[in-house]
């Protein structure tokens, strides 16, 4: 029953009620509660009603609005291939009835001889201004020797193919620009605020999934900020728009139709779980694209790795946040500041850094060149040291392999059996013999440096920040530090990298 309806009867039954006498208005109350029966079951259909009247998104006008600008990008690049050898060699078959020349052709030659094999793939891609500007993956054009972007025309309907040219690459954050060549305006599409965008909003998905042009797919927003795989300088949306092979590049939009993300990834072993860059750091990257046709970014020039609570009971540290810097890289703007192995970074020019991917996307967000203010903790307190980033980039030589050298007997209360480094040996690794050392040789098991992850072959450079040149150095410098603080925190060197190591002894020996 509509509303209406349910008021004129409450209308009519009290004017009757109140117009009738006697017998009549008996009769009149036995209609009323009638009537007030109806109307509590009328009341009961209401919210379903109401639903029902609720808006709906509608996807219509924004499809319409922002498909143009999506393109098609299909690339053919060159391989080499190398064919597997043939458990029979041709040569075996010579002289066979069929001919040589046929047995050249049936196996092509020499199978283990490298090939050349032209490959072609496709991805998705939107255009960003009307003289032709276009985004998409650098995966998707990354070692194209053809590039071909196909648009609908005009009436929505022929279809226009360019040549495009790279203007710039980034492959750390998975953007690239393209250009096109057209004698008319383009369509394009604007970016939005990915910041602004909340958890269970609309969005749009527009793409060409397995070649199926401008497909468009909708859900909401599922998660912000999420690591995935080894990327570690961007925080991807997460979507359940439907997004497969072929979207890559592509853009998400929100519903007033700008671009929210770049549709990047999918999860492999999940359905409706996508994940796409933000616009927020896709524009920063897109418009340094632009006008330099690369990326620049900052650099500090150390290794980090995260604070675990073992690390922060051995710092003294209120809690295990910060990123601990493993090792200083020589002559680095962190080297040249005075930054040292073992100090934790807390803040970056005031803003708190939480782990160490954190501290790398706040200084590969700053540009090269930049002073920036780092509060570290060293010692049990706060100091703040000014550092002049450079650009981003560099690494460490691999060591030579290690001679053979006989251990000495010396286990020590972490169950490791050490020695002191000798001269060849710090050539070999390119170690400082004034910085010392000790090679561990032996790893007893179930004991505190096996279970904390030290291995054979692993050199220690520094318990907490006191550098080591011998066992019984090690070992007072050990024992010191476990019974003032129940851990031990290492400097390690592996496989010509420096990181910490911490070691909770208290745990380990069943502590307080």
């Amino acid at each position: 029953m509509k509303q209406t309806s349910i008021v004129k009867t409450l209308a009519v039954t009290f004017i009757l009620v109140f117009s009738l006498g006697g017998a009549a208005r008996a009769d009149t109350l036995s209609d009323l509660n009638d009537s007030i029966s109806n109307l509590g079951e009328s009341l009961k259909e209401l919210p379903g009603k109401a639903q029902n009247l609720m808006p709906r998104p509608n996807f219509v006008q924004l499809a319409k609005d922002a498909g143009p600008a999506v393109v098609n990008v299909s690339i053919e690049r060159t391989t080499t291939v190398r064919q597997p050898s043939m458990p029979i060699p041709p040569e075996f078959f010579r002289g066979s009835p069929f001919g040589d020349d046929f047995m050249d052709e049936f196996f092509g030659g020499p199978r283990s001889a490298p090939r050349e094999r032209r490959q072609s793939s496709m991805g998705s891609g939107f255009l960003i201004s009307g003289d032709g500007y276009l985004v998409t993956n650098n995966h998707v054009v990354d070692g194209a020797d053809v590039i071909k972007v196909k648009i609908r025309g005009k009436n929505g309907k022929v279809e226009e193919t360019y040549d495009a040219e790279v203007v710039g690459a980034d492959r750390e954050t998975d953007l690239a620009l393209l250009k096109i060549k057209a004698d008319h305006e383009l369509p394009h599409i604007e970016f939005g605020d990915s910041d602004a965008l909340e958890v269970g909003e609309w969005v749009v998905a527009i793409g060409n999934p397995f070649g199926l042009d401008n497909t468009v797919t909708a859900g909401i927003l599922s998660a912000k900020l999420r690591n995935i795989g080894s990327n570690t300088l961007v925080r991807f949306l997460q979507t359940d728009a439907s997004i497969n092979p072929g979207n890559s590049g592509g853009p998400l939009l929100n519903m007033d139709g700008q671009v929210i993300g770049i549709n990047t990834a999918i999860a492999a072993n999940g359905q409706g779980i996508g994940f796409a860059i933000p616009s927020s750091l896709a524009k920063e990257i897109i418009d340094d694209l632009k006008a330099d046709r690369k990326v620049s970014r900052g650099w500090l020039g150390v290794s980090i790795q995260n604070v675990d609570e073992a690390t922060a009971k051995a710092l003294s540290l209120p809690k295990a946040a910060g990123a601990l810097i493993g090792g200083v890289m020589p002559d680095q703007p962190a080297d040249k500041a005075g930054l040292e192995a073992g100090d934790v970074i807390l803040t970056v020019d005031k803003s708190e850094i939480a782990d160490a991917d954190e501290l790398m996307r706040t200084i590969a967000a700053m540009k090269p060149g930049a002073a920036v203010n780092v509060e570290v903790w060293r010692d049990g307190k706060k100091q703040t040291k000014k550092v002049v980033l450079s650009e981003r980039g560099g690494g460490q030589d691999e060591p030579d392999k290690k001679p053979e050298v006989k251990p000495q007997e010396n286990l020590n209360p972490l169950g490791l059996q050490i020695r002191a480094l000798n001269e060849q040996e710090f050539s070999r690794l390119r170690l400082d013999p004034k910085q010392g050392g000790v090679l561990i040789t032996q790893v007893e098991p179930d004991k505190p440096g096996a279970k904390s992850g030290l291995r054979r072959g692993d050199v220690v450079l520094a318990v907490g920040r006191n550098s080591v040149k011998g066992a019984d150095e090690f070992d007072r410098t050990v024992n010191d530090m476990s019974t003032k603080q129940g851990a031990v925190m290492l400097q390690v060197y592996r496989n010509g990298q420096r990181f910490i190591l911490s070691v909770d002894t208290a745990a380990a020996s069943g502590g307080k």
